[in-house]
C-alpha cells in the first residue's frame, strides 16, 4: 500500500496552506492525501455536557470544511479525513509514522519576518520518525515557481531550487535521499551546503588555514555526493562548501528557494528530543517550506 501524505489540521490559515501544499505534493508524487484533526474533547463519554456541544461542532466543521476545500481545488487527489480523540501532538506523531510525509502549518512571527511552529508542531517535529514539512500561511502554488520572463508570479514556470544543509562528518543518507528525490520530482536544481568555520588562530596563519579548510570541505562534500550524482544524473546539482555559521549560511542561500531540507538526529530516549540548532533556525526563520528529516 502507498503511504499517504498526512496533514494536521487546526482550522488556522497556516494549516489550510499546509493542506494546499500537501495536495499539490500528493498529485506530484501520486500518493493519497489524509487530513487529520485531533482534539481530546471528541470522546462521547461526556456527551451530556452541553458546554462541549459548540467545541465539538467546530471540531467537526474544521475537518469537513478542509475536505470540501481540497475536493474543490484538487479533485484528482485521493482524499480521506479523520478526527482523532487524542492530544494533537500524540495523534500527529502516530499518524505521521504511517505516512510518506507529515505536513503542518507554521505560525508567523508578527513584524519579524520569520515563523514559528507553535507548541503542537514543535512537539511533533521533535518526536516524528518520518519527514515533517512545515508550511507558513499564504504559501501558494505560484510561490513554488520562479517568476516568468516579465517578473510576474507564475505556476507554470520552473520550480525554485531545493536547498539541503549537511555535515559530511555525520550520516546523511536519509537527508540526501529526501533532498534528491524532491529535486527530481520537481525537476528543480539542488543546492547542497556544507558550511565550515575557521577556528581561532593567529592572524598570520589564517590565510593558509582557510585555503586548507576550504579544499578539505570541498573534497569531503564531493566524496559524499559522488554516489548521488550517479543515482540522480538528471538533477542539476550545486555543491556549496562555504565558510560561515551553518544556520546563517543556510538561510542566506534559501532566500529564493522552494524548499529547505534539514536534518534532525534521532537521540536515545534517555537524552530527550530536540531539533538541533540548524533545524531550529530553519523552522523559525526560513520563508519557504521546511522539511525536517529525522536520521540516525
Amino acid at each position: 500500500m502507498l503511504r499517504p501524505i498526512v496533514v494536521g489540521l487546526d482550522g488556522s490559515r497556516e494549516s489550510l496552506a499546509a493542506a494546499d501544499w500537501a495536495a499539490r505534493e500528493a498529485l506530484l508524487r501520486g500518493l493519497p492525501l489524509r487530513l487529520v484533526h485531533a482534539w481530546e474533547g471528541l470522546p462521547s463519554d461526556a456527551a451530556d455536557l452541553p458546554e462541549l456541544d459548540a467545541p465539538r461542532h467546530w471540531a467537526r466543521r474544521i475537518l469537513r470544511a478542509a475536505m470540501d476545500r481540497i475536493d474543490e481545488k484538487y479533485p484528482q487527489v485521493s482524499l480521506s479525513g479523520d478526527q482523532i480523540a487524542r492530544p494533537a501532538a500524540d495523534a500527529l506523531v502516530t499518524a505521521g509514522a504511517e505516512s510518506e510525509l507529515l505536513v503542518l502549518g507554521s505560525r508567523a512571527f508578527s513584524g519579524i519576518g520569520g515563523f514559528m511552529a507553535g507548541s503542537v508542531a514543535s512537539a511533533t517535529v521533535a518526536h516524528a520518525v518520518r519527514p515533517v514539512v512545515l508550511v507558513r500561511a499564504g504559501r501558494t502554488a505560484e510561490d513554488e515557481h520562479l517568476p516568468d520572463a516579465e517578473g510576474r508570479t507564475s505556476a507554470v514556470t520552473a520550480y525554485r531550487p531545493v536547498v539541503v544543509g549537511l555535515d559530511p562528518a555525520h550520516s546523511c543518507e536519509e537527508l540526501l535521499a529526501f533532498a534528491f528525490e524532491s529535486a527530481a520530482l520537481h525537476a528543480a536544481p539542488l543546492r547542497v551546503l556544507h558550511a565550515w568555520q575557521l577556528p581561532f588562530m593567529p592572524v598570520a596563519a589564517e590565510a593558509k588555514a582557510r585555503r586548507t579548510l576550504r579544499e578539505t570541505a570541498t573534497r569531503r562534500l564531493d566524496r559524499v555526493l559522488g554516489p548521488w550524482r550517479e543515482k540522480y544524473p538528471a538533477v542539476e546539482l550545486h555543491p556549496l562548501a562555504e565558510e560561515g555559521r551553518p544556520a546563517q549560511r543556510l538561510l542566506d542561500i534559501t532566500k529564493d528557494a522552494g524548499l529547505l531540507v534539514v536534518g534532525r538526529r534521532i537521540r536515545p530516549a534517555v537524552l530527550g528530543t530536540h531539533t538541533g540548532p540548524v533545524a531550529h533556525a530553519a523552522v523559525h526563520h526560513a520563508r519557504c517550506p521546511v522539511a525536517v528529516v529525522p536520521h540516525e
